[in-house]
């Protein structure tokens, strides 16, 4: 079901790959900073033209990866949990959300004791929060989420590098209105190569009717996509997903981020959500 969201949003003014944390970074291929802006620019026009609002942090010279946003933390209601990053490249991203948040009021916040990088590998629905392990995370960080929360916590194994974030391989697509009391609420598409064999059945267990990704569009980052509960904007080159998408009763919208990627991110990296 569509609702208006807030998200929060970087320019990538000082974007650049100058060190390679992923297998998507490649330091001998150019990054054309103009591109980025541009593309970057669609984005958040993007979601103003579908109804969102959009929060800008400002750039900073040395943080070039500040322009994916989600990777902050994760705020539910009046709590933030900050990220904690596993790599010192991104270190002072954490301090740079955690002003702004306090900036904007928000004294429920606590910088997390494990290792994980906020909407990264946090997935929020209606009933659970979705945790991604295994390479930017720690396995202690769904039990730390959970207990700050209070909210039940799935803890997902992730085993492809390709795949190093939980939103490089799963996008809630609908957070789900209520329902009945022990029913399962909202759907989500994902790919199950990215996921331990028993992370592949939890997630069969608890969406049924899920939309499974092929390797082609999961390689187009395709999951690191936005749903607003209708609209869901995605990257471009994930062509093998507009069809089962409109199938569903959603409304893709594809997004060209191709200069971002050569960080190893897209849509979704780009878009905390304010909720």
């Amino acid at each position: 079901m569509y609702r208006p969201r807030r998200y929060l949003m970087c320019p990538p003014e000082h974007f650049r790959v100058t060190y390679s944390i992923n297998p998507w970074m490649d330091l001998t291929k150019p990054v054309d900073v103009r591109l980025a802006m541009a593309q970057w620019s669609d984005l958040r026009d993007c979601y103003r033209s579908l109804g969102h609002s959009v929060d800008e942090l400002t750039p900073h010279p040395d943080l070039p990866d500040l322009v994916f946003t989600a990777n902050g933390g994760l705020q539910l209601e009046d709590r933030v949990l900050g990220a904690r990053f596993a790599h010192p490249e991104r270190y002072g991203e954490a301090t740079v959300h955690e002003e702004w948040h306090r900036e904007q009021g928000r004294t429920e916040f606590q910088r997390a004791q494990h290792t994980n990088e906020g909407e990264g590998d946090f997935a929020v629905t209606a009933d659970w929060l979705l945790a991604g392990h295994g390479f930017r995370s720690s396995p202690l960080a769904p039990q730390e989420a959970q207990e700050y929360f209070g909210r039940p916590v799935i803890a997902l194994d992730l085993v492809d590098p390709r795949f190093y974030h939980l939103d490089t391989a799963l996008c809630v697509l609908d957070d789900g209105p209520d329902g009945e009391e022990g029913r399962t609420r909202g759907t989500v598409m994902y790919y199950p190569g990215a996921f331990s064999p028993g992370s592949r059945a939890v997630l069969r267990r608890l969406f049924p009717d899920a939309l499974v990704a092929a390797e082609s569009d999961a390689l187009a980052l395709g999951m690191n996509a936005v749903s607003d509960g209708h609209h869901v904007v995605l990257p471009q080159a994930a062509v093998g997903l507009l069809d089962p998408l409109r199938e569903r009763g959603f409304e893709p919208v594809p997004i060209d981020l191709s200069e971002l990627l050569k960080a190893g991110g897209s849509v979704k990296c780009c878009t905390g959500e304010l909720r």
